[in-house]
């Protein structure tokens, strides 16, 4: 496996080819044209494609130039790897190559939105990367042609990835952020999930709480949730929504995740921003 930049047109329609195998996509206009993509990396994008043995592309990381608080940035738009690629770690791969790729350029910061109720996207940007989150976005996407997106709204978080920060380096390297020590493990569970004849199930939550860190609970497999018992994911939508709006409103910020596959849950570690 290899991983390159991708500067020409055919490398642009290769990777749109890829889209629509990764997400299912059925309509033209979820489908980032290659016109598009040549154009946005001729001009400070960044694409960049990995490739098997036999050097069929099977994953790529793009992301476009931006601007937040009046400072240049990347805006990750997509990481899509083959069903085949994915136990292999390659999209943390992309994802480094993507960070080396935005040191050369000078910047400090790359941010994507991911689903916060997809465990495993959770886990690979926390534990892995060492993103944070401050911004919950609602339905940001609109109705999706993909299976995977179908019946719930596109609710997202917007992950921050400082890349040049200690805690990015610490977590890349592969060591914790911080210790889950006596006060992170008394945290109080926002919203303690009930157990379902198949799936876990939400509850609504304490939003008045008020301790310096708090854990907001969310289940494993939520993809399959969708697809099979679409009424307890959007069950899950909604709660989720409601807390997180009103947690992140209220001065939290999301730092960590901790993933239980045994017990089917992940829990997302929100603690209070520092005092300016």
């Amino acid at each position: 496996m290899f991983i390159r930049a991708l500067t020409t047109l055919e490398d642009c329609r290769k990777v749109t080819e890829l889209e629509k195998v990764v997400w299912g996509y059925t309509d033209a206009e979820d489908v980032v044209p290659p016109p598009v993509l040549i154009v946005s990396i001729k001009r400070g994008g960044v694409l960049l494609g990995s490739f098997d043995d036999s050097g069929d592309m099977n994953g790529f990381v793009y992301s476009i130039p931006a601007i937040k608080n009046g400072r240049p940035s990347q805006w990750s738009h997509m990481l899509g790897v083959t069903e085949s690629a994915r136990s292999a770690g390659l999209g943390t791969q992309l994802k480094l190559a993507q960070r080396q790729a935005t040191l050369d350029m000078g910047l400090d910061l790359v941010e994507w939105t991911y689903d916060p109720l997809q465990a495993m996207n959770a886990h690979l940007n926390f534990t892995k990367l060492g993103v944070i989150v401050e911004e919950y976005e609602e339905n940001i996407y609109g109705v999706s042609s993909s299976p995977l997106h179908r019946g719930t709204p596109t609710d997202r978080f917007v992950a921050e990835w400082h890349v040049r920060e200690a805690h990015v380096q610490r977590r890349i390297a592969g060591r914790p952020l911080l210790v889950r020590d006596a006060s992170v493990a008394a945290a109080p569970v926002v919203n303690p999930s009930q157990a379902g004849s198949r799936w876990l199930e939400p509850t609504e939550g304490n939003l008045a709480l008020a301790d310096r860190r708090v854990l907001v609970e969310i289940p494993t497999g939520f993809g399959k949730i969708q697809a099979e018992a679409p009424d307890l994911a959007l069950q899950w939508r909604l709660a989720t929504r409601r807390i997180f709006q009103a947690y992140l409103g209220r001065g939290y910020r999301v730092v960590d995740f901790f993933l239980a596959r045994e017990a089917q849950r992940g829990q997302y570690l929100l603690a209070l921003k520092p005092q300016a």
